[in-house]
């Protein structure tokens, strides 16, 4: 790809095109050539993103997502788009020689499961079979030489980080796993609705969208993906919370007999030593989403309750982060061949 990848941004004015696009502004590596987005087109980021008015990317004209000549304009193409779009948008320009990492779950599934999930036939579902599940730390090595990169979904994020390496060590009973879900409002998307707005928001805490969340069967594709035999049945219910960002899951297994915290903890911490953007927490200590906000850190506690012999696991991300954009750069990193870690911060804003 050369020295300077050159990369375009579809989706480039909601909430994760715009953190896509405060993470690339500093990337050395990158040179950022198509801002591209619909009722927003013609408007420059400044415009549409004032928090970017003052970078190197201020002056850019968002265009329409349909440019004709984007192949030849770019490299590498993300895409943050709502779900659907992207399943006609990508092949083209695959089949132009572009690659790309899309951040919706248009690549995530079989060709089968999109009806029930999504709501709609798959129109491309050869690039299903080629598309690589862009979890870094799990994947990385199919992620390097990917055309198509699906970037996993927020809640996925850490309930596969934090399940994967213990059903691997058998240290999971074969069986069911309950997701409890907390999410900020910043994962609703830009565009206000009835239950996203201030006065439906505040002061409330909510499930939402049970038992059909698109994200069920995610979780259980990547456990799969990543070694776990037989792989569980998931029931994830997910919640909306009053705050701008952040997901904190919760996951309810059953423990192996022998396991317990400290043997839980041993296995996540050998499995992510030296990864940059995973932090275990030791035996005792508790996950907090404020902590990982504006990083792409995902932090992992895991403790088995002796009284019932249940194993919890619990993460936290910033879901416009390594939930969702972070991640995004991570996987474009290991596609161009630059540092994993480049313009990706791994100190969150706090407090």
């Amino acid at each position: 790809m050369g020295d300077l990848a050159r990369v375009a941004v579809l989706g480039a004015s909601g909430y994760t095109g715009g953190e896509l696009l405060r993470l690339l502004a500093t990337h050395p590596g990158v040179r950022v050539t198509v801002l591209g987005a619909r009722q927003a087109a013609g408007r420059t980021l400044a415009e549409v993103h004032p928090h970017l008015a003052s970078g190197p990317l201020a002056g850019m004209r968002l265009e329409p997502l349909e440019a004709e000549d984007l192949p030849a304009r770019a490299d590498l193409v993300l895409l943050a788009l709502p779900h659907g779009v992207s399943a006609s948008l990508v092949p083209p320009l695959l089949e132009a020689g572009l690659r790309a990492v899309d951040l919706a779950g248009d690549f995530r599934l079989p060709a089968e499961a999109y009806p029930a999930w999504y709501g709609f036939e798959h129109p491309a579902p050869d690039w299903l079979e080629r598309a690589v599940y862009g979890l870094p730390e799990l994947f990385r090595d199919v992620v390097r030489g990917a055309r198509l990169v699906a970037n996993p979904g927020c809640y996925p994020t850490p309930v596969a980080l934090g399940l994967a390496p213990l059903y691997r060590e058998g240290l999971l009973e074969p069986g069911p796993v309950l997701v409890d879900g907390k999410t900020g409002l910043s994962g609703a998307g830009k565009e206000p609705t009835e239950t996203t707005i201030y006065a439906a928001t505040q002061d409330s805490v909510r499930p939402y969208r049970f038992p059909r969340h698109q994200h069920t069967p995610e979780m259980e594709r990547s456990l799969a993906l990543a070694g776990a035999e037989p792989a569980p049945s998931v029931t994830f219910v997910p919640h909306l919370v009053p705050a701008v960002r952040g997901v904190l899951i919760t996951c309810y297994a059953r423990a192996a007999a022998g396991a317990t915290t400290e043997t839980l903890t041993e296995a996540l911490a050998a499995a992510y030593a030296g990864e940059p953007f995973v932090r275990v927490l030791p035996a005792g200590a508790m996950v907090d989403s404020k902590r990982v906000r504006g990083s792409n850190v995902v932090e992992l506690q895991a403790v088995v309750d002796p009284r019932t012999g249940a194993a919890v696991v619990a993460g936290a991300v910033d879901n416009l982060v390594k939930g969702a954009a972070g991640q995004a750069v991570q996987n474009l990193n290991l596609m161009a061949g630059f540092d994993e870690t480049t313009a990706l911060p791994t100190a969150g804003v706090y407090p």
